[in-house]
């Protein structure tokens, strides 16, 4: 009875102490995050690097993660892109939340989460750098020195436990700002595990053009090109990056922001820079084609008049193979034809096309879709038919998509003027030809996921 009462009696201290052994001997952590950064402590965009190690000895769907990176908001809305990752930027999907609780380091958060296409790590295995961008949507510089997930001292990948990390909505790696720690249970501890990213559709490209300027580096690694090269159309060899910005717009999507391709003149050649910016890719053929743009039938500066044209087309291909699939809007007109017009051309080659022109004012932010089916072409101006063409004008080959302002000439030589054409987004589908309400469905869900980019085409 002794024995059974002494045994009784130990069991009890050890049940009582076991929480105090449990905080002096955890677990080991189920995930590793290491950070580094490319940027300094004040900076146009913050820089931030993460690698996801599978610390745990079973298999890991990325898909099951999530992470978050702490900051101090300076003013004004931000955004975020992913530039590079091993398993694909299209795979990562990126919001930017306000916290419930501020500390004196941090008010918001960058969550990321990933698509089931981004894979899964196998026990001991690590996702590789993940390169990200944060930045304010109206560009101004950002002031790191108090953001509680940077540190300018790491510009190498090493362990940062002001990233945190999530399993299945429970934090298993890193301390959140109030001083939450992992439970050292958290493999099987229940969470609120976040909403699983969709899973990324086949045949698409989606894009709503977040990004820095010209010369950002996610533009060109999501396949868009900046036009700088010589030749037509419009006034030649006036293609600069000058006119290609992303300025926010109160009425864009998501954190609003818009592409911008502004053409300006004084009138003369030399005095002349046309924008455009297309797809690296041309592998764009049959099914979808939708872009919510802006178009303006005034100048955004100087003196009216100008033959301007604000261009959404696909081109590719040429002899035998040629394709080409216009939106142009002309506000003043142009070739002896008065505007303001939309005119929608397809071309089966360079001499033979067929056009139809739409006479009226479309000043404003409308959704132009293209589809083809069944080699027949169709054009909507916000989910109504303008014309179709025969089965005769089908692309032929892949295309590239494009955006541009350009002069079809210049009419006079007094003073400046600018000429602006804004971009929301763009949506293509391989697969099928869409409704209006079907296209806008999907953007507007890619967007409250945070999915800002992604491409399946290929």
């Amino acid at each position: 009875m002794k024995l059974l009462l002494l045994v009784a009696v130990v069991a009890a201290g050890a049940t009582a102490l076991y929480p105090l052994w449990r905080t002096a001997h955890p677990d080991p952590p189920q995930l590793t995050v290491r950070y580094r950064t490319a940027a300094p402590a004040t900076a146009a965009v913050a820089e931030p690097s993460l690698e996801v190690f599978n610390q745990s000895k079973k298999a890991l769907p990325l898909g099951d993660v999530t992470l978050r990176y702490y900051f101090t908001a300076d003013g004004g809305s931000y955004a975020f892109n992913c530039v590079q990752a091993a398993f694909d930027c299209s795979n990562v999907a990126g919001t930017v939340t306000e916290l419930d609780r501020p500390t004196g380091t941090a008010d918001h958060y960058l969550e990321l989460r990933f698509t089931s296409g981004a894979g899964t790590l196998q026990p001991g295995a690590n996702s590789k750098g993940i390169d990200l961008q944060l930045y304010r949507v109206d560009h101004e510089k950002l002031d790191q020195a108090n953001d509680r997930s940077f540190d300018a001292e790491k510009t190498t990948y090493k362990e940062s436990r002001t990233v945190t990390a999530y399993n299945r909505g429970v934090l298993a790696w890193g301390e959140e700002p109030d001083g939450k720690k992992p439970d050292g249970d958290s493999e099987d501890a229940p969470g609120a595990a976040a909403d699983p990213v969709p899973a990324l559709p086949s045949g698409v490209l989606f894009d709503d053009f977040h990004y820095t300027g010209p010369k950002d580096p996610a533009l060109f690694k999501h396949g868009w090109l900046v036009r700088t090269s010589d030749g037509g159309p419009g006034i030649d060899d006036t293609w600069s990056a000058d006119g290609v910005s992303f300025p926010t717009d109160k009425d864009a999507l998501g954190d609003g922001q818009v592409l911008n391709l502004r053409a300006a003149t004084d009138g003369t050649k030399a005095g002349t820079k046309q924008a455009s910016v297309g797809t690296a890719g041309r592998e764009f053929r049959s099914g979808t084609y939708a872009a919510r743009i802006h178009f303006s039938d005034e100048p955004a500066t100087g003196k009216d008049g100008d033959h301007v044209n604000q261009t959404f087309y696909a081109i590719g291909g040429k002899g035998t193979t040629y394709s080409e699939l216009d939106n142009e809007y002309l506000p003043n007109g142009g070739w002896g034809r008065l505007g303001p017009k939309l005119d929608n051309v397809t071309w089966r080659t360079v001499q033979d096309r067929v056009y139809n022109t739409t006479l009226k004012s479309l000043a404003g932010w409308h959704t132009l879709v293209m589809t083809i089916k069944d080699d027949v072409v169709t054009y909507r101006i916000d989910g109504k038919k303008i014309y179709s063409t025969s089965g005769s004008y089908a692309p032929r080959t892949g295309m590239s998509v494009n955006f541009n302002t350009w002069f079809i000439d210049l009419p006079f030589k007094s003073g400046e003027r600018a000429w602006d054409m804004k971009v929301d987004w763009l949506y293509y589908n391989a697969e099928d030809a869409l409704s209006l309400e079907t296209v806008d469905a999907a953007v507007k869900d890619y967007s409250r996921n945070g999915m800002n980019y992604f491409d399946t085409t290929s």
